[in-house]
């Protein structure tokens, strides 16, 4: 069964277009932080209380918990639960502990009046645990950077290659991470996770091209460089497009069915899957082709200003 025919479509001539459709996204992004006044960080980044409920009997729901939580007016929070246990884990906000512990008790009470619970414990969560979790997301985005890059420059022997692709998944992750921006999601380690997918994901897609490319240059050396590159996105597009296909389902459903806990990992990874597929066909090989092409002018250049020197000689 095909879905999708093959396809003759002149990337490489496009590509100029391509950048300004990045560049916009880019835009977006900037304007998103301007508007919401940067991220909206989760307890992970910026402390808050945390609070231990125990209740006399096992609980069925935990949605019961959160609806009670929010009627007490707590926006940002987090829940684990064990049985009759359950731990809530809350923003930092202008209420003192002791206004936080009436209001949560007094509507979880409203909420559970024929089981008992009683509060073991409640404490401040300090923001050097936010500090040192930047800390470590900043190293995990670093090292995965800089282990794709050498991967990819081994892989294809050039260095090009792989700052490439970084490239392509920088842009990725910045893009993807100003969409979480701009509807005001939380920013909490779910989020560093999604985007580690993301990139990911996304250097999988490019690698695969890069291969195409690479085994197309070794048997059509009569071909111009962007015959070969145009060729070699048309003979993989309608893979990607359906391998994709499949994430984006897949995350989709997840987005709109998963509920509350996986709800912003699934957007991220909806997000995510257009870019990966974007930034590999219309970024990443259209930026190896202008550096091949300015390198190869560079080239010729030289040995013309070469030649008419040794003329002059």
């Amino acid at each position: 069964m095909q879905f999708f025919k093959s396809t003759n479509i002149d990337f490489i001539g496009n590509r100029h277009k391509f950048f300004v459709v990045s560049i916009l996204f880019f835009v977006i992004t900037i304007v998103a932080f301007i508007y919401r006044h940067g991220p909206n960080y989760g307890i992970d980044f910026t402390g808050g209380i945390m609070m231990q409920v125990s209740f006399e009997n096992k609980l069925d729901d935990l949605q019961d918990v959160r609806k009670a939580i929010e009627e007490a007016q707590v926006t940002s929070f987090e829940l684990q639960t064990s049985e009759n246990l359950v731990v809530i884990r809350a923003k930092k906000s202008l209420q003192s502990q002791e206004e936080f512990r009436k209001s949560i008790s007094q509507s979880i009470q409203n909420r559970f009046p024929d089981n008992p619970m009683q509060i073991e414990r409640i404490e401040y969560v300090g923001p050097s645990v936010g500090q040192y979790i930047s800390k470590q997301a900043l190293y995990a985005f670093f090292f995965a950077f800089l282990g794709m890059i050498v991967y990819v420059a081994f892989r294809f022997k050039s260095s090009l290659w792989g700052i490439a692709s970084v490239l392509g998944i920088i842009h990725d992750v910045i893009i993807s991470f100003g969409f979480v921006i701009l509807v005001n999601k939380e920013v909490n380690i779910t989020v560093v996770a999604a985007l580690l997918t993301v990139a990911g994901y996304s250097i999988n897609d490019t690698i695969v091209l890069f291969d195409r490319i690479k085994e197309n240059l070794r048997f059509g050396s009569k071909e111009t460089f962007a015959n070969i590159i145009n060729k070699s996105i048309n003979e993989v597009l309608v893979r990607t497009i359906v391998t994709s296909l499949t994430v984006f389902i897949v995350a989709s459903s997840l987005f709109f069915f998963g509920g509350e806990v996986i709800h912003t990992f699934a957007y991220i990874m909806v997000i995510g899957t257009v870019l990966g597929v974007y930034s590999t066909v219309f970024l990443c090989t259209p930026l190896v082709y202008e550096w091949e092409v300015r390198r190869s002018n560079r080239l010729k250049m030289l040995i013309k200003q070469g030649a008419v020197n040794s003329k002059k000689k």
